[in-house]
């Protein structure tokens, strides 16, 4: 696994696309890394739709890429994060900026500009070409989260995600039909001492049943639903 020198001492991270949080228009592959919006041939789009992770981060350092397989087109193509209450499709057939409509996500559209609570601003030069990958640079204990665009970093996009008192879930979403998006490279890197202890836990719990039957602050069990 080659890591950019920014991303040193991360570990393998494992998580996928979220078959329970998903848009009824996104389809995704057996092993749940690849995914297939608006895969119905007999319509053109069914609006903006989206799919979450599987893994929410409370903190600690995460990244993780997404390569877009075919070259992005049409109103939205967008990569980026957000809450559990993050919208994953629209209401009517509406092709919007799904990721950073509202205060629950942020996102990156491949048009080169950010999006969150309904605003947006440039960031980056537009990506059109086929196997651009796109990673996404989140360090919860400054609150910052970066993208980056085939290994170069595109610098700081957001702030203040340290403040946020939800976990935040990756999240990918399109309003173009036959997109298609690879979940690639995930790692982190433990940033705390909580950090370490949570995933120790985590690893050593057979199941998430039992969680509730230990003798944890409720905020932890939380924390530990979510590692």
């Amino acid at each position: 696994m080659t890591l950019y020198p920014g991303l040193l001492g991360h570990t393998w991270e494992p998580w996928n696309w979220d078959a329970k949080a998903k848009s009824n228009s996104v389809e995704l592959s057996p092993c749940q890394q690849a995914v297939y919006f608006h895969t119905n041939m007999l319509l053109e789009s069914e609006g903006s739709a989206g799919v979450r992770g599987t893994k929410g981060f409370w903190c600690g350092e995460h990244y993780w890429e997404i390569e877009f397989t075919e070259p992005p087109y049409g109103t939205s193509v967008m990569v980026g994060l957000g809450t559990q209450q993050a919208r994953l499709h629209t209401d009517q057939i509406q092709c919007i900026n799904l990721l950073g409509m509202d205060e629950e996500s942020w996102g990156l559209s491949y048009k080169g500009s950010l999006w969150h609570n309904g605003k947006s601003k440039k960031y980056t030069e537009a990506f059109y070409d086929k196997s651009t990958v796109i990673g996404v640079l989140l360090d919860l204990s400054s609150g910052r989260l970066s993208f980056y665009r085939n290994g170069v970093s595109l610098g700081l996009a957001f702030s203040g995600l340290d403040k946020v008192s939800r976990p935040l879930y990756p999240l990918v979403c399109s309003s173009a039909p036959e997109t298609e998006l690879l979940l690639g490279l995930r790692t982190c890197r433990l940033t705390s001492l909580q950090d370490s202890c949570l995933h120790v836990i985590s690893q050593s719990l057979k199941s998430q049943t039992c969680l509730h039957s230990l003798p944890l602050p409720r905020v932890l069990c939380e924390q530990l639903q979510n590692t």
